[in-house]
């Protein structure tokens, strides 16, 4: 399924309102890089969206603006019914309440233990007790099924055991929406999929909105319940798992079966 840009207005069925998050005509390019040229797109309450795309088409720097983390040359963000793309540093803090962010490479603080770890956003925006945020990081790494690790350093726990601490403190906060950054990357196949898992157990469990940026079909399959891909800074497809499997654009097919084109091959030729 072939996407308009322009406006995603006639592509939402009657029945949803009510968007969570929505961005409008939203430009960003960096010196004369173009990485978004015109960006619609409205998220809503619950759901899973995957963006996928090839490497440096701008995927990070699309849920970088979707929690604040980066300001559109042009065009608007909008959380919850309120634009937050013009708001101040400190009235943008209150809104990253609401927002877990898994990097893709954890940002864990190495000097701190898993648990210190966990705790750190509760220790710097809640007036909680120790009691309990000590509570609070042993359930959160419960949910993550680490609850042994509290007291372990970040050097003494595996590529896995990472990530899933920094999903931890990701939600430590009840976020409503959670952003996923490559969360499978430079784990095997088994490992990604207990990440996956987990991201279906937290959509389950916390009613969250996710999105996912991933490069990663088996993970696109099974937990996406809608899959937008970025390319040359526009959408080109938005639709279901069923229908990105059925799509015949020969960019989204390349993409999904792992294809170099026939410039990379030439390029290959000629080195």
């Amino acid at each position: 399924m072939s996407v308009d840009t322009r406006s995603d207005s006639a592509r939402v069925p009657p029945e949803q309102s009510g968007a969570i998050i929505e961005l409008v005509d939203v430009h960003k390019r960096f010196g004369q890089q173009v990485v978004l040229d015109g960006v619609n797109l409205r998220l809503y309450p619950g759901q899973t969206t995957v963006v996928i795309g090839e490497s440096g088409m701008g995927k990070s720097v699309l849920i970088k603006h979707i929690v604040g983390l980066l300001r559109p040359d042009r065009g608007h963000v909008h959380y919850k019914g309120e634009r937050i793309d013009s708001l101040t540093d400190r009235r943008l803090a209150r809104i990253r309440k609401d927002f877990g962010f898994l990097f893709q490479l954890s940002a864990l603080f190495d000097s701190l233990t898993a648990g210190q770890n966990v705790a750190f956003p509760l220790t710097e925006r809640t007036g909680k007790s120790p009691a309990e945020i000590k509570r609070v990081v042993r359930e959160k790494l419960r949910m993550v099924g680490l609850a042994d690790v509290a007291d372990k350093m970040p050097a003494a726990l595996s590529g896995g055991q990472k990530k899933r601490v920094a999903l931890a403190r990701a939600i430590a906060l009840d976020p409503s929406v959670i952003l996923y950054d490559e969360p499978t990357t430079g784990l095997d196949p088994v490992r990604a999929d207990v990440i996956n898992e987990l991201i279906l157990k937290l959509k389950r469990g916390l009613s969250v909105t996710s999105v996912v940026v991933t490069h990663d079909m088996a993970s696109v399959y099974k937990v996406a319940d809608r899959v937008i891909m970025l390319h040359q800074g526009r959408f080109i497809f938005d639709g279901s798992c069923e229908q990105i499997r059925r799509c015949q654009d020969e960019r989204v097919r390349r993409f999904i079966e792992g294809r170099a084109d026939e410039e990379d091959l030439k390029s290959l030729q000629e080195g």
